[in-house]
């Protein structure tokens, strides 16, 4: 196999684990929340995100750019087979090492350390631009998360803050026989207070269904919400495949074997085929390891995520669909006080990871490619 044809194939496992790493992340509270099963979720996100790859393809010529490595490194070196094969290497190597482990990482970070530790081996250190290395690529992948979870938060807090203006009350809900009854949760203990007095102890509060009780312009509140929750898991898993999918299709594109268009889709069915066959583990983590959530705060998450992610593409702003969605739940879960810290802290030692481990894969690639000619 040619090393044109090796970076292809490299460029197609990047799309798959990407999928399998990503495609979950925009309906994770949708799962999350008890609003969908794990099938019907995770049906709803393949189908997005492709329309979401497809509408990208006219705007995507920034991104595609970026991510073939022009600007920083030579034009020379960025189409150089060698290149394109390390890069693809290093990001499909630290991405599928994460999905193994079930942490959500970004595949953008993945890609960014790919074209770094490549770019260092073919190019050498001193002719690797890390002035645009900094401004375009690793500005907005620090500061997005810390935007999303300052936004989150806020937006929470004002959501709340109007459904209690509204009259709209938040109640939980336990099935008892076949019944369904309001409850209050006992403070300190596993056990809730029914409506008739009676206290029932529950194995997990979380178990307890949440739901908001009211109308909103003669609609019911809860039916309403969950509308808008479906749609706004819709928008996110639209918005990664806006902004996702041109980045991996760069390397399809920069091998020469397929033009924009072509790259965009193929890139994105490669992408549906790997969240459909392996995106269980870091749904798992997404869905209930982070916080535990309401309809309302998985809907607000998933608001700010969207909002942020799609102005970015048009921009031309390489932000992680990753880092904005997780950041939108560190913030949800912190503002009311159900973060989960420790799983918190395993995701940010797997981020801080991933450009490293990519580029170290990524040099290695590039080494054994000159090693071969």
């Amino acid at each position: 196999m040619s090393i044109l044809a090796a970076g292809f194939a490299a460029a197609l496992l990047v799309a798959w684990a990407n999928g399998a790493n990503d495609n979950f992340k925009g309906v994770a509270t949708l799962h999350g929340s008890g609003t969908l099963a794990y099938w019907p979720a995770l049906a709803w996100a393949t189908a997005a995100t492709f329309c979401g790859s497809i509408a990208a393809i006219p705007l995507a010529g920034g991104l595609v750019r970026r991510f073939g490595g022009k600007g920083l490194v030579a034009d020379s070196v960025a189409a150089d087979p060698a290149f394109i094969l390390s890069v693809a290497v290093g990001a499909a190597g630290a991405v599928l090492l994460a999905t193994r482990f079930g942490f959500p990482i970004s595949t953008t970070h993945a890609l960014t350390g790919g074209l770094v530790g490549a770019g260092m081996v073919l190019a050498g250190p001193a002719h690797v631009s890390y002035g645009t290395l900094g401004a375009t690529f690793l500005l907005p992948l620090l500061c997005s998360p810390i935007i999303s979870m300052v936004l989150a938060a806020t937006a929470y807090l004002a959501f709340s803050g109007l459904r209690r203006r509204a009259g709209i009350t938040d109640e939980m809900c336990v099935c008892l026989g076949g019944v369904e009854q309001v409850a209050t949760s006992v403070p300190g203990t596993a056990s809730v207070l029914l409506t008739s007095g009676l206290t029932v102890s529950v194995d997990s509060l979380e178990r307890c269904e949440r739901r908001y009780a009211g109308r909103v312009l003669g609609f019911d509140a809860q039916a309403l919400l969950d509308r808008l929750h479906v749609f706004s898991a819709g928008a996110v898993s639209f918005a990664r495949g806006l902004n996702d999918t041109p980045k991996i299709a760069a390397l399809l594109v920069a091998a020469k074997a397929l033009g924009v268009s072509g790259g965009m889709t193929l890139a994105a069915l490669a992408m549906a085929l790997g969240g459909l066959l392996a995106a269980r583990r870091v749904a798992r983590t997404m869905s209930f390891g982070i916080t535990p959530m309401s309809h309302g705060q998985g809907f607000t998450a998933n608001l700010v995520t969207a909002a942020l992610v799609t102005l970015a593409t048009p921009l031309g702003i390489p932000v992680s669909t990753t880092h904005v969605a997780c950041g939108s739940l560190f913030g949800m879960g912190a503002v009311i006080g159900g973060a989960r810290w420790r799983t918190i802290g395993g995701i940010l030692t797997a981020w801080v990871t991933t450009l490293p481990m990519a580029a170290i894969l990524a040099a290695g690639s590039a080494f054994a490619t000159l090693l071969l000619r």
